[in-house]
């Protein structure tokens, strides 16, 4: 379907091509006058009549304008067949079925001018091309569209989920220590109210190395909102990523890869996020004094895994991907990113011993 635009236009050109032919009969006059004169008269007010437009353009309406118009056709090849006129209306007919319909109509409509018109044959066979042409490019539109829609649906779902995980990693992290800071505060306050010095004085200094201690959080919760570095390939982004890891929290973080080609940079980009997620949910919740990140590529594909000896996940054993999002467990953005990568996801979670992440992208 055209858009309102190209329906009124095409509405337009029907109308010009009314008062042109109503015009040219006028100046070079046409016999039997009042009957000819008479169809003029009605396709007139039939192409103005078309001019308002309807959302949903049904067969039956699309039928009887191809019909006006071929019989407007058939006049003119009748009364002046050596005029511009005739052209124009072939013309005319073949490009609203052409823009309106698809190939079976135009083939239709193409027979039928052809007839009427002697030696519009030619014609017709462009038209049934063109009408071909037409309906593919509307298709690749139409799926283009469709992908469209779709990439900013998961775009969209991806920004979500991303907001949510920030705001919970705000709220189980920064937000809780402040609370916890000034609690101590109002117990430093009622320690001095008593006169309790020493007691004060070591409060105070415990309250100093909790500053510290959530400097160092906040610099890790804002280092982790920041997208992983660009320009550096995923090898590289790794071994920095476990540099930085190592030197914030004091685990000992261990990396192993194979000398590899560079992944697509999206692809690149969305599997060093998910590293830095798990490094930081080891930071975050393991209790862990060692971690290992492994990058190996196999028969499946590219292979990351991420291990350390802590606490495990509140759960016990092996889950693949689907088994985790049918249960609900495991990171929930770790788990969206592998989805969207179209790879796979395996935890092994040892509550006590450790947990270990494997992912696999094609």
């Amino acid at each position: 379907m055209l858009p309102y635009r190209g329906r009124l236009s095409l509405r337009l050109a029907r109308v010009a091509l009314a008062l042109g032919g109503a015009a040219w009969a006028g100046v070079v006059g046409i016999r039997s006058f009042p009957r000819s004169g008479m169809v003029l008269a009605t396709y007139a007010l039939f192409a103005l009549s078309m001019l308002p437009d309807r959302r949903h353009k049904s067969a039956l309406r699309f039928w009887s304008c191809s019909v006006a118009d071929l019989a407007y056709l058939a006049l003119w090849t009748r009364l002046a067949p050596e005029s511009w006129m005739p052209a124009a209306c072939l013309a005319y007919a073949l490009a609203f079925v052409v823009l309106q319909r698809g190939v079976s109509e135009t083939a239709i409509v193409a027979v039928a001018a052809a007839g009427v018109s002697p030696g519009s044959a030619a014609a017709g066979a462009l038209a049934i091309a063109a009408s071909a042409y037409h309906r593919y490019l509307g298709r690749r539109i139409s799926n283009l569209m469709a992908q469209h829609v779709a990439v900013r649906s998961q775009a969209q779902q991806a920004r979500e989920a991303e907001r949510a995980r920030i705001a919970a990693d705000f709220h189980d992290g920064p937000l809780q220590s402040f609370i916890g800071f000034q609690m101590r505060l109002e117990y430093l306050k009622q320690l001095f109210a008593r006169g309790d010095a020493h007691k004060a004085a070591e409060e105070l200094s415990q309250l100093q190395e909790l500053g510290r201690s959530q400097v160092a959080d906040l610099r890790r919760f804002a280092r982790g909102m920041r997208p992983a570095d660009e320009g550096l390939s995923l090898q590289e982004s790794l071994k920095r990523m476990a540099e930085t890891f190592q030197r914030d929290t004091g685990i000992a973080a261990v990396v192993s890869m194979e000398r590899l080609a560079d992944a697509d940079a999206p692809a690149a980009q969305e599997l060093s996020q998910i590293v830095r997620e798990a490094l930081h949910n080891v930071a975050k919740h393991a209790k862990a004094s060692r971690v290992a990140v492994s990058l190996a590529r196999s028969e499946r594909g590219l292979e990351i895994a991420v291990e350390d000896n802590g606490a495990g996940f509140p759960f016990s054993g092996r889950y693949d991907l689907d088994q985790m999002e049918r249960l609900g467990l495991g990171p929930i953005s770790i788990r969206r990113r592998v989805r969207m990568l179209d790879g796979e996801l395996l935890i092994d979670s040892r509550p006590g011993k450790g947990a270990k992440l494997e992912i696999c992208v094609p």
